[in-house]
């Protein structure tokens, strides 16, 4: 029997919780008020799929390994698909104008595309868009 997996949930540590707040707030995510406080917020990707944002003191305390600084390192990238091309352009540009940093160029593989953007603590998201199959 394959698994059922109800939610996702990612955690990303940060440096300054206020600052990525307002990162992606710009780039228009919300945030689920109940799990947010001081030390960690939960960002809304779609009803069932979260990232926590945990300011890194906090993040630390969920695991005894060593913490990637996602400036120097990568340990995941953070993929999200939305419904055109010019969405994904629209994105990483607006990412870009709110103090993200390119990550790499645009790729075209014709049934998708996709650009990437790193946040301000340098965790790598690409925004995607595919094509349907006919």
């Amino acid at each position: 029997m394959a698994l059922q997996v109800n939610q996702v949930y990612l955690n990303l540590p940060v440096k300054d919780l206020d600052r990525s707040v307002s990162f992606f707030t710009e780039l228009g995510f919300e945030f689920n008020a109940e799990y947010t406080d001081d030390k960690a917020t939960c960002m809304v990707i779609n009803d069932n799929t979260y990232i926590m944002l945990l300011v890194e003191e906090y993040f630390k305390t969920f695991t005894k390994k060593e913490v990637v600084n996602a400036k120097d390192g990568t340990e995941a990238i953070v993929a999200i698909s939305v419904s055109s091309r010019e969405e994904v352009d629209r994105v990483v540009e607006k990412a870009l104008n709110s103090g993200g940093k390119a990550s790499s160029d645009p790729v075209d593989h014709g049934f998708m595309y996709a650009s990437s953007f790193q946040d301000p603590d340098g965790h790598i998201f690409e925004v995607l868009s595919m094509e349907q199959p006919a």
